[in-house]
Order: structure tokens, then sequence, then C-alpha cells
């Protein structure tokens, strides 16, 4: 099943439809960009995982999420500057036989990720 995300808002109680997200691998310095995508309705990927079973490769990765641009599109009145702009989640990849996925749950204020299944 490879690698996969999806994020929820926690402020509206709903799925972060049109938050850009950026997935880099960690391996080289400076980090190599992978993909960018926006998240879809159900704030998901729309095109399936983020990598296939054959992409995922052991190593490092980081998942970057923008999170103020997403809350402003919202319309949600954030303070200059705001306190969360980009949230960055840095993970390892220790078995590619496994299915990796990456939530995040936001607000304008707060987050939290766990290794979902």
């Amino acid at each position: 099943m490879g690698l996969s995300t999806h994020v929820l808002d926690t402020m509206h109680g709903a799925p972060a439809a049109g938050m850009r997200v950026a997935l880099y691998s960690t391996l080289t310095e400076p980090p190599s960009l992978l993909k960018q995508l926006v998240l879809n309705q159900d704030g998901r990927p729309g095109d399936g995982p983020l990598l296939d079973n054959a992409s995922l490769r052991i190593g490092t990765y980081r998942l970057v999420f923008d999170v103020a641009a997403y809350f402003r599109s919202c319309a949600v009145a954030l303070p200059e500057p705001n306190f969360l702009d980009h949230v960055s989640l840095d993970f390892g990849v220790a078995d590619v036989s496994q299915h990796y996925h990456v939530p995040l749950l936001v607000s304008p204020w707060s987050y939290s990720t766990y290794r979902g299944s």
C-alpha cells in the first residue's frame, strides 16, 4: 500500500480540502522534492497513495503541510504572524512491505499526528 496521508481540520470538523502538501526525501541535503499536491474533498491525495509499494524506499521523509494558507482560504482570521505556518513531519520508513499512513489533525493553533493504518 505504500505511503499515504490525510488531513482533518479540527477547527471545522471536516477534511482539509484544498490544503497544499509537499513530500520530500530527506536522505540528501538539501532534501529532494518527490511530490506536490492539493488535497481533495476527503482531505486526501486525489490520485491514490503518495508513494506506491514499488516507489517506497527505506529511509527518511518529510511531509510539509501548508496550514496557514489553508485556514486563510477558509476565511479564518489569523494573527500576523500566524502561530502555525507550515507543519513539517519528519518520519522514517523501515519496512517497505508495510503500509505507512501519516495523518495530520490540525487547527490554526495545534496539530497532532500518528502512524495510522
